[in-house]
């Protein structure tokens, strides 16, 4: 009631006991909700999540299974869902637009009713362990731009209703075991510009309606089963606003490791923006299209491993751009185009086993080494043991030949006292190198050693380290032995090699690895065999010369071998002064420190060499440790020791794997496998990452369990920063996340089931995602191999 124009006194009490009340309320909510914000470091609008899109995280978290907890935030009430509290979730207006979790374990299956989430714009759960077919809801929702799956277990076919995405951009479902055809609706998604169905069981053809997409930057459809003719219609999306056809934008083209047949569709050369074309292992015919010189952006042409015939294009050398080009392993013929040598930014060259004949042209032969053209019978000139034939010398006589002239008596008789001379100058030269021959002997059998037998202990002596007579010396010499070059900064022969200053640098199950110093003052290191335990001539020579071909900057190369007269074998390889990685991280004084870009760039390093091995050799490490890995002036990481186990019979590869274990390296799987693999690989490089992050050794006493166990359990009792080396925790407001991203990836890796491993390609990925490359760099064969030892681990 109104009184005098003001308020009734009556309800003044009333009126500020309300005020009192609404106050305090209000300015809590907002101090809380500004704590929210300022904890977790997001904006939030205020508003909470709607009941409809809190039933669906709710099946959604129902249908997984989580082991670590990851989702324990996930509370009943909805309360926090979008304020920040609910791991991996984000809103906007109520509504959730981001999904989040990547490398949490999670397993189980994905909900369809995940497409009831009408503003979800991504999807991220990739690197975990989810089954069970994807979802053809997904496909209904209208925002989603993001789809990211890869490394999980998904099986079932790719949902063609993916392709009503109008906003779609990103869809990698990469290593997964998916099945069935590629939908050709996904193309309706105009939007995309990236698409990664790589390392699954896809099949059939590539449809034709990807190669009319007007937004495709990436295309990565490598290790599948796909079939059928690659199509020819690249680049041929029309605008139907202006009646034109705009000019491609694809970037990245990869169907490796497929089963697809036909030629090189012509219009590939339409495609003027390509930097990577990459059709290896594939079953293409045909002769390589003239109009690839079109592709004036290329870096990367890689069609190893095919069946094409014909001349090199010329017009490739009118690729400036190129970096690595691969035709090795196809049935080109003809001669190399001198165009190639115009290629200055070339650093990856490879025309090995084809028919290609003629000389190589110099620019190349200086650059590339002998692998580079291996292979092909008619080729010369790439190295000393391929010299070209001198062309014939025509002379046109000028004058009648004169008649042949009768030899006189005393031109014979001087003939013959010449040749008698000569007879007698050769036996004295054999009777001196006889005696010279048991004096040494002698010296040796009365405890006095020729400088000649000392210099050659280390390399060809016994393995209990006593010194070899002159006459195995001798009899190892090059008359005796076989020594086999591949290439490299120097060469020696066998007596070289024999009668070197040698010093024992580790022995291990396989043998002993000596530092080798030759007459010239250069180094090499020589793995001496043990006796027994390598295979016999034939297959040790068939097996060894195909590891001397294996060249890429981080592996270390092989430069010769050497069989001796007795059954000696001594593999040679460059000597690097740092020494292996294990070495490195251990034998250090404190006042040494390494820092983490250095141990980030070892890492990606020997992820990038057992890439090489894993997917262009075939050949599986079985014995990877941080005594395997050598580092050389510049920390650049190299593998040692790999393909050992072709050269080795059966027992002495079950010691080997033995030993690994009792390292600390060795998968727990092996121990009933006997036989190593891919995922057993990875594991020992998830040991070494972890050895990297924390400095400790694997072979370490650690509470009676291995680092991978005990880094685990103080991840559990979430003390990480425990895990990590002190040496690291000083720049840990930089590199704090740098660190916990890597660790979750090390423990990936060394997953104690196989299967939720991931593959080393997806390791690298990873690595470079949370510490990019300075400068970038190529997994690629080069023919830059940089001074190297074998370590003295098998």
């Amino acid at each position: 009631m109104v009184v005098a124009g003001g308020i009734n006194n009556k309800h003044l009490p009333t009126t500020k006991k309300k005020e009192k009340w609404k106050f305090p309320f209000f300015l809590l909510f907002f101090i809380r909700l500004f704590l929210i914000q300022s904890v977790l470091g997001q904006d939030w609008d205020g508003v909470v999540v709607t009941q409809a899109d809190f039933q669906v995280l709710q099946a959604f978290k129902q249908e997984l299974i989580d082991p670590r907890g990851f989702l324990r935030s996930w509370n009943d009430s909805g309360y926090g869902a979008c304020s920040g509290g609910w791991a991996g979730i984000k809103c906007a207006q109520g509504q959730v637009i981001v999904i989040q979790l990547p490398w949490k374990g999670l397993g189980g299956k994905l909900t369809d009713k995940i497409g009831q989430l009408q503003a979800l714009r991504k999807l991220s759960l990739h690197d975990n362990v989810v089954t069970g077919t994807i979802p053809q809801t997904l496909g209904v929702l209208p925002d989603l731009r993001g789809l990211q799956l890869f490394n999980n277990r998904f099986s079932g076919s790719i949902p063609p209703t993916l392709g009503s995405c109008p906003l779609l951009q990103n869809l990698d479902l990469g290593n997964n075991s998916l099945a069935g055809r590629i939908p050709d609706r996904l193309a309706n998604a105009t939007k995309l510009f990236r698409i990664n169905l790589s390392y699954n069981s896809l099949s059939g053809p590539i449809p034709a309606s990807l190669t009319h997409s007007p937004s495709l930057v990436y295309l990565d459809l490598q290790h599948n089963n796909l079939s059928g003719s690659i199509p020819d219609s690249w680049g041929s999306s029309f605008s139907p606003k202006n009646g034109t056809f705009p000019p491609p934008v694809l970037q990245y083209l990869a169907i490796a490791h497929n089963s697809l047949s036909g030629p090189i569709p012509l219009t590939i050369s339409n495609l003027s923006s390509l930097q990577v074309l990459d059709f290896e292992s594939n079953l293409l015919d045909g002769q390589i299209p003239e109009g690839i010189v079109n592709l004036k952006n290329l870096s990367v042409l890689n069609f190893r491993r095919n069946q094409l015939d014909g001349p090199i294009p010329e017009t490739i050398g009118g690729i400036p751009t190129l970096t690595r080009l691969d035709l090795s392993e196809n049935k080109l013929s003809g001669e190399i185009p001198l165009s190639l040598a115009n290629l200055s930014r070339l650093s990856s060259f490879n025309v090995s086993y084809n028919n290609l004949s003629g000389p190589v042209p110099t620019e190349l032969s200086s650059k590339f080494n002998s692998t580079s053209f291996v292979g092909n019978i008619q080729l010369c000139g790439y190295s000393g043991a391929t010299p070209c034939p001198s062309p014939p010398s025509q002379t046109v006589p000028t004058q009648p030949p004169e008649k042949k002239k009768k030899l006189s008596t005393k031109d014979i008789i001087l003939i013959a006292a010449g040749a008698l001379l000569i007879v007698l100058l050769i036996l004295v030269c054999v009777l001196l190198c006889c005696l010279a021959r048991k004096r040494t002997a002698a010296k040796a059998k009365e405890g006095q050693p020729s400088t000649t037998s000392r210099a050659a202990a280390g390399v060809a002596g016994g393995e209990k380290g006593a010194p070899p007579t002159a006459a195995e010396v001798e009899a190892g010499g090059e008359a005796g032995g076989k020594l086999v070059h591949f290439d490299g900064p120097m060469m020696f022969t066998a007596d070289d090699l024999l009668c070197a200053t040698a010093e024992i640098m580790g022995k291990s199950t396989y043998g002993t690895v000596y530092k080798a110093t030759l007459e010239d003052g250069s180094q090499v290191a020589v793995k001496r065999l043990r006796e027994k335990i390598a295979k016999g001539q034939r297959e040790f020579e068939a097996e060894v010369n195909v590891l001397g071909k294996i060249r890429h900057p981080n592996l270390l190369a092989l430069r010769a071998y050497y069989l001796g007269p007795k059954g000696e074998k001594l593999l040679v390889f460059d000597y690097m002064s740092k020494g292996s990685l294990a070495t490195f991280l251990h034998a250090r004084g404190p006042e040494t420190p390494i820092d983490w870009p250095t141990r980030m760039e070892i890492a990606q390093g020997m992820t990038r060499g057992l890439i090489y091995l894993h997917n262009n050799e075939n050949i599986i490490h079985g014995n990877l440790t941080s005594s395997n890995v050598l580092l050389d002036e510049r920390n650049e990481s190299k593998i040692a020791d790999y393909g050992l186990s072709r050269l080795m019979t059966a027992a002495a590869n079950t010691n080997v794997i033995a030993t690994a274990g009792a390292l600390g390296y060795r998968a727990p799987e092996l121990s009933k496998l006997k036989k190593a693999n891919t995922k057993t690989d990875v594991y020992s490089l998830g040991v070494i990452i972890l050895e990297l992050l924390t400095g400790k050794s694997p072979g370490e006493a650690m509470n009676g369990v291995d680092l991978p166990q005990w880094v685990a359990s103080i991840v559990k009792e979430e003390w990480t920063n425990e895990v990590f080396d002190v040496e690291l925790m000083k720049d840990s407001t930089e590199i704090g996340d740098e660190l916990l991203n890597t660790l979750k990836l090390a423990l990936h890796c060394v997953d104690p089931t196989p299967s939720a491993r991931p593959e080393v390609q997806q390791v690298l990925q990873q690595l470079e995602e949370i510490r990019p490359v300075a400068g970038g760099r190529s997994s690629g064969a080069s023919g830059d191999d940089r001074a190297a030892v074998p370590s003295s681990s098998e």
